[in-house]
């Protein structure tokens, strides 16, 4: 009776796992077009900004070291957010896809987890592979050996962070929404995010760093920049992973409730 207890409490776990390695093996299969997806435009951002600017002398030189943690963070951040927001709007409305998950043995909030995490999973080699095409376009730009670990650990924070916006996102936009989606949030979240400049820097324009303040992926780029280029004033590293942690479990409430009210309706 015990053994079976066990057995039985455990499938939920074993389904769980084998769900998110079923969307695991079909990004693999998908690997061009979403590589495609995370790098164009990151990879034009950087050239244009940490490349070209600087030979062109728009920019001092040590404006490509500041820029990469934050393009980094961006991507990761971004990449999971709308790696869950888009397959989850296209679910509830066109390919009723999340009724085939909603059949599965788990809890309908596990299926939001898993959806997020797989989300952060595409966020963190959206971030990843971002790292060694920086380091070829910019010159002069270096990471300390000691940093590596922390910034893998800011990394993936940010894209739960991402992918749990992402989550709220898009149990609350409508498919009929879409475009505007890009336009009045995506866009915003992009450039208020102190991905292409500090935050501290923003002192003598202080409506905008108030701004910016309020959207967590400040602190996912400040967080980095504080590992990678710490002579630069950045906003503490305790804060930026406290309101990392922090943004992940609120808006990872409200999107699992939302999951649940879309998914019951």
């Amino acid at each position: 009776m015990t053994e079976t207890a066990e057995i039985r409490s455990s499938t939920p776990l074993r389904t769980f796992g084998s769900v998110l390695w079923r969307d695991t093996f079909v990004t693999g299969r998908e690997l061009l077009p979403f590589l495609a997806q995370v790098i164009v435009q990151p990879f034009f951002t950087l050239f244009i900004f940490g490349k070209v600017l600087v030979n062109l002398g728009y920019v001092g030189g040590d404006f490509a070291a500041i820029l990469l943690p934050g393009i980094v963070a961006l991507n990761g951040f971004l990449g999971a957010l709308q790696n869950t927001t888009m397959p989850l709007i296209m679910d509830f409305s066109w390919t009723r896809e999340i009724e085939d998950r909603l059949l599965a043995p788990i809890p309908i909030a596990w299926v939001a987890v898993e959806k997020m995490l797989f989300g952060a999973l595409r966020g963190v080699v959206a971030a990843l592979v971002m790292i060694p095409i920086g380091f070829l376009i910019l010159d002069g730009v270096h990471w300390p050996a000691s940093a590596w670990i922390p910034v893998l650990l800011i990394v993936i924070l940010g894209s739960l962070v991402g992918a749990a916006i992402g989550m709220t996102i898009g149990t609350s936009v409508q498919p009929r929404q879409i475009n505007i989606l890009f336009a009045v949030i995506l866009m915003p979240l992009m450039f208020t995010g102190s991905t292409q400049f500090p935050w501290m820097g923003l002192a003598n324009l202080r409506w905008f760093q108030v701004i910016c303040a309020l959207n967590p992926l400040t602190y996912v780029s400040e967080g980095m920049r504080a590992e990678l280029v710490p002579w630069v004033p950045h906003i503490p590293i305790w804060i930026s992973l406290l309101v990392m942690v922090v943004a992940c479990g609120v808006f990872g409430f409200f999107g699992i409730r939302g999951f649940l009210r879309r998914a019951l309706d």
